[in-house]
């Protein structure tokens, strides 16, 4: 599966009353792996960041006086995540902004482009309610090193998501323990490393006569002998 992290930096708040996009940042993933196909762009918004928004990024006027415009990127951009799922942290604000940018072209929506949208803000909320879930928490909270993040960055914080988002939705997919090691070819390729020694540790005897005794309740319970009898040591 391919996948996208992505993240925007913008003049302000609200794309409704003239904010733009200064910056995107995509990372792929394919296959839970990360690719290094990354996607960066500066954009010139023609307009000043609000000084809030300035310090948060940092970008300024004159450092993006010289970029493209956003309609001489975007079709780059839609060509980088055509077809993809995107990943972002609190999606609705990046969406509008890419959403309404898309729009001022005469382009469909930004997300008509994509497969789906998976907002990592809603899954963490998910899993660690009542706890902060802003991207610097998730880092903390992950083992994830953000101590280069001074401001805000478009591909810095994807590059700190893409690992958040693996870190969040690790699993584990087999019995082996499964070890990398680089192929002669240049590539990597899994290889099983051996199993540790099994124990297998005997019931004692109290607990045999627990158990013994569940049996019996569970036979008196259905007026007979319960289909567990024949899977019992006892049976």
């Amino acid at each position: 599966m391919r996948q996208i992290v992505l993240d925007t930096e913008t003049t302000g708040l609200n794309p409704r009353t003239g904010d733009r996009i200064i910056e995107v940042g995509c990372v792929e993933i394919f296959n839970r792996k990360l690719t290094g196909n990354n996607f960066h762009r500066y954009i010139n918004p023609e307009r000043d960041s609000d000084e809030a928004a300035l310090a948060v990024h940092g970008l300024t006027t004159e450092f993006l006086s010289d970029k493209p415009k956003f309609h001489e990127i975007a079709h780059e951009l839609r060509e980088f995540v055509q077809g993809a799922e995107i990943i972002i942290h609190n999606a609705p604000f990046d969406l509008a902004f890419l959403n309404h940018e898309f729009e001022r072209m005469g382009l469909p929506p930004f997300v008509e482009h994509c497969a789906n949208v998976i907002d990592t803000l809603v899954h963490a909320k998910e899993l660690h309610p009542g706890k902060r879930n802003s991207l610097d928490a998730l880092c903390d909270r992950y083992g994830i090193s953000n101590a280069h993040r001074k401001l805000h960055g478009a591909l810095l914080d994807s590059e700190l998501l893409a690992d958040v988002y693996l870190a969040m939705t690790r699993g584990q997919n087999t019995l082996s323990m499964d070890v990398e090691i680089e192929a002669s070819g240049g590539g990597i390729v899994l290889e099983a490393g051996p199993l540790g020694e099994i124990l297998v540790l005997p019931a004692a005897a109290d607990e045999l006569v627990e158990h013994e005794n569940v049996l019996a309740a569970l036979d008196k319970g259905v007026k007979g002998e319960c289909v567990w009898r024949k899977y019992s040591p006892q049976g």
